[in-house]
């Protein structure tokens, strides 16, 4: 555990997979390095109840239990994980980089990776902030205990829809799957196990325009896209997989962001500030998965160990 008011070669900003594939190979290189983490490391994968994608796993792996390897892989090498820290402030400093986190502890760094992903998107209707927790929820691997033999409702059509309405079909009696387009948009062996399933049905075309309810979800109000009539109907919960929001409201101003906010690097992931890499989810990229993550948290390390050896041969 770092005492804060320290100085590192490299700070990891986030602990996801990103993030400590970036601390395993930069603790073997033997950087001093010390990964920040605003919750416990795992990132949002940790709360996916399987993942069936990544290489090596045959018989799949709890997303937790993938991650936590990771972490114990990383400290194995001599990884510095500082949990619960939340990064309020980075500023370009004489040499390097300091870091601030929200209880006002510092840090000074040659040089940074940012490994911080995206949040859950919000829909922004009516009644979804009066009951979120009370019935909303944005993750089925933590909540869909709750909702043993309730009918609920899974709004999005992609990968992470498609899984996490297939996990709750264990509790829910019923589970609903709104989707805006007319098709689902999540891998063909994924809808292949839903059309299977009798306990989901599917509403495509349709977009759900209000959440209802006083001190618990009660119903929705779903809308069709083409014919324009609303349907009321009566719900026990809504989980919500539209997408993701990068958290990059820390580096706003600082780094070159695209349109939707999310970080512009070059190809060996150094973004628009020099000896500042970004690497996983809150990257532009066009895939969002744990082997993505994986394969930008590896080379943003070597980019970052080469980095300072370029500087070290420029004060020789």
């Amino acid at each position: 555990m770092s005492n804060g008011n320290s100085s590192y070669d490299l700070i990891i900003i986030g602990g996801g997979p990103a993030g400590l594939t970036a601390g395993i190979y930069a603790a073997r290189a033997r950087l001093k390095t010390l990964l920040l983490e605003e919750r416990l490391p795992g990132g949002q994968i940790s709360t996916t109840e399987y993942v069936e994608n990544y290489p090596g796993f045959p018989d799949v792996i709890k997303g937790r239990e993938l991650t936590q390897k990771m972490e114990e892989q990383s400290k194995r090498f001599g990884l510095e994980i500082l949990s619960l820290s939340k990064v309020i402030f980075l500023k370009d400093a004489a040499v390097g980089f300091e870091i601030r986190l929200i209880n006002k502890k510092s840090y000074s760094t040659k040089t940074v990776i940012i490994a911080t992903g995206a949040s859950p998107a919000k829909l922004n209707i009516p009644g979804e902030k009066e009951l979120i927790g009370r019935g909303i929820s944005y993750c089925a691997t933590c909540d869909g205990p709750f909702f043993k033999d309730k009918k609920v409702i899974i709004i999005g059509g992609g990968n992470a829809a498609i899984e996490e309405a297939m996990f709750l079909t264990r509790f829910a009696s019923k589970v609903l799957i709104v989707h805006r387009r007319d098709q689902l948009r999540a891998d063909k062996v994924l809808q292949e196990g839903v059309l299977k399933n009798e306990k989901i049905e599917l509403i495509l075309g349709s977009e759900v325009i209000k959440i209802i309810g006083k001190s618990k979800v009660e119903g929705c109000i779903i809308r069709n896209k083409k014919s324009g009539d609303e349907n009321e109907m009566a719900i026990d919960g809504v989980f919500i997989y539209i997408g993701s929001v990068p958290n990059t409201n820390f580096v706003k101003g600082i780094l070159k962001l695209n349109e939707k906010g999310y970080i512009v690097t070059d190809n060996e992931l150094q973004t628009s500030l020099p000896g500042i890499f970004a690497a996983g989810d809150v990257r532009e990229n066009k895939l969002k998965q744990v082997a993505v993550a994986v394969g930008e948290g590896a080379l943003a390390g070597v980019s970052a160990q080469k980095y300072l050896e370029e500087m070290k041969n420029k004060n020789l």
